[in-house]
């Protein structure tokens, strides 16, 4: 009896293997996903949107093909989540050769089915980076492999942060990398030492330490080289047959390249100073219509774009103030004081807008050069124009015919009327006027012009 009970439980699980085999074998396809960049919220829309997309019966396997320096937090466990939920097995694949998986690149690497590397490229250096920059790791090592500091140290002698803030977010950073790792069973311990120092493997070394589970030359290397493998897909055993399948490349669509340009943050800038310009503009020439509309879907899609990028407010207050300080030195005419401040509130608050140590994050230095010399010339502009006009005649309202010049049409007297700007006005004199003699007006007391002859 017994042994008829394990023949059974024997062939049932040959029965289950041979379905899952000749499931994998009516897959058609392996899927290429191009991840060439900065991790950020395009990337993730794009890697999410296409793993929710793969079907079991038509892919045998999705490959993300990796060259990154890193990316947000947010993104990146966007992308693991997908892969660990996919029904579709997934690889990473650091590659071509030169192309790196740092910071982010390595959670999603451990999270993958498959791990892969080509020849000459670089993984690890998963330390996360606080915002506003600053190593979150004190100087002194790497700290005990197993996540354990002991009491009788302090933070700093074992390679823990010094301050609480950050040690909750090393802390939590390994623990989520251990846990990728125990889901496909990889190396923890090297996972925890990237995250605690940073620490960065070739590929060569990486497949020796159980990092990653393949080194090939390329696609079609990789796809032989896992044929017949077992994996873990969505909480469940299965085997792979890669050795037949088409590949089938699926680079990012038009959205994704525009999100890509959008959540730039040179652009996202850039975007942000046209919209509030050509809202100022909009409103002290009211109809023109053009900077108005222009400004306001600039700032809109600013906004949005800032919305998905980790930005410091303050910086970004500070930029605003320097352009309300320029606007208000170009109306007051301050002699430049509220001026110069303006220009210094902007570089500063355009240095403080994104953190310089994100990696693909950070505002480029010419963006915020260029656009500082722009809104300055643009300040000077208007404050010459002000002085210009300071300086010009009155050519509206009352003051406007003082020194006009007309012609008598009747006089006598010491009164008559003239012609000034084409219209008929009572004027005095101090002398006698002969008709038609040429005047200047001199003086206005209300309707009554003060002339004298020319």
């Amino acid at each position: 009896m017994v042994a008829m009970m394990r023949l059974d439980s024997t062939a049932l699980a040959a029965l289950l293997v041979a379905l899952a085999v000749t499931r994998a074998d009516a897959a058609e396809r392996a899927i290429v996903l191009e991840i060439d960049g900065v991790i950020g919220p395009a990337i993730a829309d794009y890697v999410t949107r296409e793993i929710k997309a793969a079907s079991p019966d038509r892919d045998g396997i999705i490959i993300l093909r990796m060259n990154t320096p890193g990316g947000l937090d947010s993104s990146m466990r966007r992308i693991d989540s997908a892969i660990l939920a996919s029904p579709v097995p997934v690889a990473s694949f650091v590659a071509p050769g030169g192309a790196r998986a740092a910071s982010a690149g390595t959670y999603i690497a451990y999270a993958s089915a498959i791990a892969a590397m080509a020849p000459g490229t670089n993984i690890g250096a998963a330390t996360p980076i606080q915002f506003g920059g600053g190593n979150p790791l004190a100087s002194g090592g790497s700290g005990d492999r197993k996540g354990q500091t002991p009491k009788t140290q302090a933070p700093e002698q074992t390679g823990e942060p010094a301050d609480a803030e950050t040690r909750k977010i090393v802390n939590d950073a390994v623990a989520y990398i251990r846990s990728l790792a125990a889901v496909n069973g990889r190396n923890a311990d090297w996972a925890e030492d990237a995250v605690r120092s940073a620490a960065s493997l070739p590929a060569a070394e990486a497949l020796k330490l159980h990092v990653v589970d393949v080194v090939a030359a390329d696609v079609p290397d990789l796809l032989r080289q896992i044929d017949g493998r077992t994996v873990t897909v969505a909480g469940k055993p299965r085997p792979l047959a890669t050795a037949g399948l088409a590949v089938v490349q699926m680079p990012p669509d038009w959205r994704t390249e525009l999100l890509t340009l959008i959540t730039d943050p040179n652009v996202a800038f850039i975007l942000m100073l046209i919209g509030v310009y050509g809202l100022i503009l909009e409103f002290f020439n009211p109809g023109a219509v053009a900077p108005g509309l222009i400004g306001s879907i600039s700032l809109v899609v600013a906004l949005y774009a800032l919305a998905l990028l980790p930005i410091n407010y303050a910086g970004a207050a500070l930029v605003l103030i320097g352009i309300g300080l320029m606007i208000a030195e170009a109306h007051i005419g301050a002699f430049g004081a509220i001026g110069v401040g303006g220009i210094a509130a902007f570089v500063i608050g355009a240095l403080m807008m994104f953190p310089s140590r994100t990696p693909g994050l950070a505002l480029s230095g010419a963006v915020v050069a260029g656009t500082a010399i722009g809104s300055a010339a643009l300040f000077l502009l208007a404050l010459t124009a002000l002085f210009r006009s300071r300086k010009r005649p009155v050519v509206s309202g009352g003051e406007a015919l003082i020194g006009a010049r007309g012609e008598t049409v009747f006089w006598q007297g010491t009164e008559g009327r003239v012609r000034v700007a084409g219209e008929i006005w009572r004027a005095r004199a101090e002398t006698p006027l002969a008709a038609g003699a040429a005047v200047r007006v001199i003086e206005r007391d209300g309707l009554v012009l003060h002339v004298q002859s020319v």
